[in-house]
């Protein structure tokens, strides 16, 4: 019920003019972290998201990462993303990623914790020539209903910032920028669930951009 009336109250918040290119979607999150040494870690993640626009399924991402803590608070990592794109049921593109990510955790401020990451990625299309590099600033500040409670709202911003161009990058600087707001809760050890609101707003070069608004659904596992 307070994920529904947070969703509305986002939509509001949102301009009442709808472009065409704007979207109605649902992002589906599954996310594994497992300790595997004292200082290495690795992390499983699945996306999938279903589209207005495309009729259903439309992307099926997969984020592999292996950490290295560098600090209690510290980690690098590096992996591999598998991401299919569909449209009205049919493959649409095959897209594989090298990621590369700074994490800086657990930053106190007052009652809040904040995250910071920096992401860099390296682009391939199957069938199309060209590498795509861009980075990823991500900010993320989650706030306590109540003095030393675990559930709470969630505030994130992360940015998509092309570095070049070639046949399917056409975008040089930001590509789109995403704004979400979640509601956290504990339901086990380990176990953490979140439901919100993400709007994505994809830039367009000499167009009007557009919007994604997303509602989101993850259940994150962490055995750290």
């Amino acid at each position: 019920m307070a994920a529904c009336c947070m969703f509305g109250v986002a939509m509001a918040a949102c301009p009442t003019r709808v472009l065409a290119r704007d979207d109605a979607q649902l992002w589906l999150t599954g996310a594994a972290t497992v300790r595997i040494g004292d200082r290495w870690r690795f992390s499983q993640e699945v996306i999938v998201r279903l589209s207005d626009n495309r009729a259903g399924l439309s992307e099926i991402e997969s984020n592999s990462l292996l950490g290295y803590r560098l600090a209690p608070r510290l980690t690098v990592w590096a992996g591999y993303t598998h991401d299919p794109t569909y449209d009205g049921g049919r493959l649409a593109a095959m897209e594989r990623r090298a990621r590369e990510q700074v994490t800086l955790e657990d930053i106190r401020v007052g009652p809040a914790r904040a995250m910071l990451r920096l992401r860099t990625e390296q682009r391939w299309r199957d069938g199309v020539d060209g590498t795509g590099w861009r980075v990823r600033p991500f900010v993320r500040i989650a706030v306590p209903l109540h003095a030393q409670g675990a559930t709470g709202i969630a505030f994130s911003h992360e940015s998509f910032i092309n570095l070049n161009r070639n046949a399917f990058q056409t975008i040089a600087g930001e590509d789109r920028m995403r704004n979400a707001l979640a509601l956290y809760t504990p339901v086990a050890k380990g176990v953490n669930v979140e439901l919100g609101y993400l709007n994505q707003y994809r830039f367009a070069t000499g167009a009007a951009g557009g919007s994604d608004h997303a509602a989101t659904a993850s259940i994150n596992l962490s055995f750290r």
